[in-house]
């Protein structure tokens, strides 16, 4: 098949050009594009040279798949043009939430894929893509009433210019220079922020409500969620801090056991030093890890767990080529 990249420059896009290597797929052209500033410019996939298209001039009946993931804006302005010759996966916020567009995991609801009314498919936002991946086999098993989440996200989901910065902000305090944040609100070295994405007006963060509305769709509307969503001086990984209320009693081995033997989950929960899964465990790794899995001792029927995943390839990339490849392997 032929595949196009919108944002092939970006961090996202170039994760989904290692993932396609990896994953092996019959891909007979890739074409990589981007904005008018980084056309010409030249990328390498299977050990060759690429050179970077202008989005604005692009064909878009070359392309069976077309991965979008440069901003909501490029998708408002380009996606539904591409639809129209090109099955568009897009990894910006602006169609998750559209009922005749499925917004997928394909460990969660591949079924969604069996239907596609406009041929666009959204991919949700990182922090709900690994939250989901935990919640489907609990669900199923035992019936989950609330989610209470907390999340420590990583700059890396601000895109590559906040990387920087968190880097330019270590050395000014360490170096103990002046200096203005850019891309964060606050300082973001040796910090934590309590603020991602747009203030609503009752106060929850659109990065919250992404979270609580997009599970909703995704896994159960029945399933009663909140979200507070924190940025961490982190380069990439997200991790979140979980209390999941059961219609049931449940143990914390009975969670084990069902996570240990589902798709996507790696279960590192030992009750000793270093037994259990940091950021820096989770990058450039393919699963959510699960670990600190205990009783909520506060209230029947609880459990506390801690997870986390590489945001930009579970939470972004992963889970785009995923949906690429489930949908070609059920209408081929």
């Amino acid at each position: 098949m032929n595949i196009a990249i919108v944002g092939a420059t970006g961090n996202v896009g170039r994760k989904i050009i290692e993932v396609l290597e990896k994953k092996k797929l019959p891909i007979k052209n890739l074409y990589l594009l981007a904005s008018k500033k980084s056309a010409g410019s030249e990328l390498t996939f299977n050990k060759k040279k690429i050179k970077v298209e202008n989005l604005e001039n692009f064909d878009f009946s070359k392309a069976e798949i077309t991965f979008f993931s440069a901003g909501k804006d490029i998708s408002k302005n380009y996606a539904a043009k591409a639809a129209k010759h090109s099955v568009v996966i897009d990894n910006s916020s602006f169609f998750r939430m559209d009922p005749e567009i499925p917004l997928v995991v394909p460990q969660v609801n591949p079924k969604e894929l069996l239907s596609i009314k406009k041929n666009i498919i959204a991919n949700p936002n990182c922090s709900t893509a690994q939250m989901v991946i935990v919640l489907k086999p609990l669900h199923d098993l035992f019936n989950i009433k609330r989610v209470i989440v907390s999340t420590y996200q990583s700059v890396s989901g601000a895109g590559k210019a906040s990387m920087d910065e968190l880097v330019e902000q270590t050395k000014a305090v360490l170096e103990k220079r002046k200096f203005s944040s850019k891309n964060f609100t606050k300082q973001i070295a040796f910090n934590a922020i309590p603020h991602i994405d747009e203030f609503s007006n009752d106060g929850y963060t659109k990065e919250e409500i992404k979270m609580i509305n997009e599970t909703k769709k995704i896994l159960d509307k029945k399933i009663e969620i909140t979200a507070t969503c924190v940025r961490i001086p982190v380069q990439v990984s997200h991790a979140e801090s979980l209390n999941i209320e059961f219609a049931k009693s449940v143990t914390p081995i009975e969670i084990k056991k069902a996570l240990q033997n589902s798709e996507g989950c790696k279960v590192i929960d030992e009750k000793s030093n270093g037994g259990y899964a940091t950021p820096v465990d989770a990058e450039g790794k393919n699963d959510t890890f699960i670990s600190r899995i205990r009783t909520d001792k506060s209230n029947k029927n609880s459990i506390n767990l801690w997870i986390v995943s590489d945001n930009l390839l579970r939470g972004a990339a992963l889970n785009a080529v995923e949906i690429a490849e489930t949908y070609y392997n059920r209408n081929r």
